[in-house]
């Protein structure tokens, strides 16, 4: 007992804890990562470039091609393929990107084909490519988007100048549509990692490959590891035993999955585009898996190779990246507390009805924070709510429609009228 709390239970809340920094700390490069090469397209591609190159069944397979050799692990991955979609790429092509992605890298293929074989390396690259477009290609058949609200829209195209701020803008905006789901997803897996017995998946050698494949998926499918990370893990498995049906559904259901990403595609894309995202890497990694046991190749591996996270040194960088990436979420979480501050606040005495008026000119999360700021900064405006997409100001308050007309256009931004 520590100051009457058992011992048992001090000792898990601190395996939490400790679980909870270190998949913070590997979780944040990568996504950071995967924010900034969002915000970089968003701000060098030209306008369209991606509505034109990245939809139908061709669209589909360009993304997969795009997504295969870059080094992005799940959650690092999410930003791009959001963005992809938020700039008018099919939802075929954004799922196959978040399949196929994942599962390889140039850096992930190089460790894999070291540890466990070029041949299985190899395979598992084509079995990404296979599920990325079939995956793909189910979205784009039944997760179709429902259809944006018929409001006025801006007619002329807006141009806009590719510069470090439009980068940063458009990452700031992706993370801040994800970044609640994304954190309830990190403390799901922190809490698996921290309670699930390390030597959970290394005594189903015995079982059969399906019982082996069922309780690595359920293990695997919810966890955060790396693509490249994950390579160690597998190796170790498979010098224990572990079927080689279920090492390969291992290196891909655990990198391509685990409850942040499936929460924050959740929140992106949708229930149905999230379930056949989850169906076809679960489907195509079990088939993968006996089909490569049935063909009878070798699998190289290497019983020296561990990975525990108590004894795993975290970089210094990981750390300094992990703390940015905190108090980046945290400037969101700050900014949901003031809006509940002002909903509360200046209670309109005559319990008027909100307004709504559309807008243009909003292009990220600042601007729309811009925007709240100025309409309940106003004294004859009791609250005020902006929404993105579709662009929309809710005002309640004594405000005419001149008068919000002026704040709008004084903070820079154009009232298109009353909705």
């Amino acid at each position: 007992m520590i100051g009457g709390i058992p011992l048992e239970s001090e000792a898990n809340r601190l395996a939490f804890l400790v679980e909870l920094w270190i998949v913070w700390c590997e979780l944040a490069p990568w996504l950071l990562l995967g924010a900034a090469i969002a915000g970089l397209l968003h701000a060098l591609l030209p306008p369209g470039f991606l509505e034109r190159q990245l939809n139908g069944r061709l669209g589909v397979v360009k993304a997969v091609a795009l997504g295969v050799p870059l080094p992005l692990c799940s959650c690092g991955v999410v930003p791009v393929g959001l963005s992809f979609h938020r700039q008018g790429a099919g939802v075929g092509a954004a799922v196959g990107f978040l399949i196929s992605t994942p599962q390889t890298g140039v850096d992930s293929l190089m460790v894999t084909g070291s540890m466990l074989g070029w041949p299985f390396a190899l395979f598992k690259v084509l079995v990404a490519l296979a599920t990325g477009m079939v995956g793909g290609w189910l979205a784009n058949r039944f997760a179709h988007e429902k259809p944006r609200l018929p409001i006025l829209e801006p007619v002329t195209v807006v141009t806009r100048q590719a510069g470090w701020r439009d980068a940063l803008d458009h990452a700031d905006e992706v993370l801040a549509s994800i970044w609640r789901w994304l954190v309830a997803g990190v403390l799901i897996a922190a809490a698996l990692g921290a309670w699930l017995p390390p030597t959970s998946l290394t005594g189903l050698a015995q079982q059969g490959s399906l019982a082996a494949i069922g309780v690595t998926l359920l293990a695997a499918t919810p966890l955060y590891v790396c693509a490249t990370a994950s390579v160690p893990i597998a190796a170790a498995l498979a010098a224990a035993g572990l079927p080689i049906a279920a090492v390969l559904v291992f290196l891909m259901a655990g990198p391509a999955t685990n409850a942040a990403t499936i929460a924050a595609l959740w929140r992106g894309l949708g229930g149905k585009a999230t379930a056949i995202y989850l169906a076809t890497i679960i489907g195509g990694s079990v088939a993968g898996g006996l089909f490569y046991e049935a063909l009878g190749l070798p699998l190289a591996g290497s019983a020296a190779v561990t990975h525990d996270h108590a004894a795993h040194l975290i970089p210094g960088w990981h750390q300094a990246l992990a703390i940015v990436l905190a108090l980046w979420l945290a400037r969101f979480a700050w900014r949901d507390v003031q809006r509940v501050v002002a909903s509360r606040r200046k209670p309109p005495a005559d319990g008027s009805a909100p307004q709504r008026y559309a807008l243009s000119g909003l292009r990220c999360g600042s601007c729309v924070e811009k925007l709240e700021r100025a309409l309940t900064a106003d004294s004859q405006i009791a609250t005020a709510h902006v929404q993105l997409k579709p662009a929309v100001a809710e005002v309640v308050g004594d405000a005419s429609t001149e008068r919000v007309t002026q704040i709008v256009t004084a903070a820079g931004f154009t009232v298109q009228g009353k909705i």
